[in-house]
């Protein structure tokens, strides 16, 4: 969601310019600033940059200078009393002269405004260009960025498919472990020929099939491919789609952990974990 355009053009006799910046955000959340003569268009150009940039925090500066003949002006004779308090006051704390206070008021902003301050369509129409080029040179920056991101989440998630795997190599070693150091507990403890050898069989089925981690694994694999296929479409607005198949994926890990009672595969389990809160912190970047 990073990105930075800037346009400049000028319109009749006014020149606009316009820069955007935007940052990694869960929502849309702007800044604008904007001079007096487009106040009144605030709304629709709000309405834009959301349209157009959906997420991130954004922050938009409009500029407006006038061009060729001189234009009649108004001051603002409220504003510029309730800047002269404050600035007369720290002009006698600095002992400076008072003489310049004048010139100091009449540089603030929205002091001195133009007599004519309705922006006409023609200007507004070549205005909404300026702002849209911008847009575009910021969305470039995205794409860029967007290819980025890419190839790391895709590495993450392909980090845990190979984990997987190995967890799925090991789960016939973890079975055999497991139905020995049953029976050598129990032949420790009662002997040999002590046991009945059937109902221990009957036993070790029932407790291989409670910790069973294939379905996890399944689910698991199943996740990862719609991650990737996700990832690789050009629609907008899959941050929050991704964001919840990771959800799914932490949840699949989750469990074959708890299930796993391995140490070779518990190491492969945290190793999960840790790809997937990499991928986490990169796929609030996404849109």
């Amino acid at each position: 969601m990073t990105g930075f355009g800037r346009a400049e053009q000028a319109v009749g006799d006014k020149v606009f310019l316009v820069e955007v910046k935007s940052l990694n955000g869960k929502q849309f959340d702007l800044r604008i600033t904007i001079p007096q003569l487009l106040k009144p268009f605030e709304f629709d150009i709000r309405n834009i940059l959301q349209e157009k940039l959906i997420r991130g925090s954004v922050e938009c500066m409009i500029y407006i200078k006038q061009n060729g003949s001189a234009q009649p002006v108004t001051i603002n004779k409220e504003l510029a009393k309730a800047y002269y308090k404050p600035i007369a006051e720290l002009s006698a704390e600095l002992n400076l002269n008072p003489g310049d206070v004048l010139s100091a008021l009449l540089k603030l902003p929205d002091v001195i405004t133009p007599t004519n301050n309705v922006l006409s369509d023609e200007d507004w129409a070549g205005f909404e260009q300026v702002l849209q080029s911008a847009i575009s040179q910021l969305k470039e920056h995205r794409v860029d960025e967007g290819k980025s991101l890419q190839d790391e989440l895709e590495l993450r998630i392909e980090n845990i498919t190979i984990h997987a795997d190995k967890i799925a190599t090991l789960e016939p070693l973890r079975q055999q472990r497991i139905r020995e150091g049953l029976t050598k507990t129990l032949e420790d403890n009662v002997g040999k020929d002590n046991y009945d050898s059937n109902r221990l069989e009957q036993e070790l089925i029932y407790y291989i099939e409670k910790i069973d981690i294939t379905e996890e694994q399944v689910r698991l694999k199943n996740h990862c491919n719609y991650f990737k296929t996700i990832l690789k479409e050009a629609e907008e607005g899959k941050g929050k789609k991704l964001s919840f198949i990771m959800q799914e994926i932490g949840r699949e890990i989750n469990t074959t952990g708890s299930k796993a009672y391995d140490s070779e595969m518990q190491k492969s389990v945290v190793l999960m974990k840790d790809e997937l809160e990499k991928a986490k912190e990169q796929v609030l970047n996404v849109l």
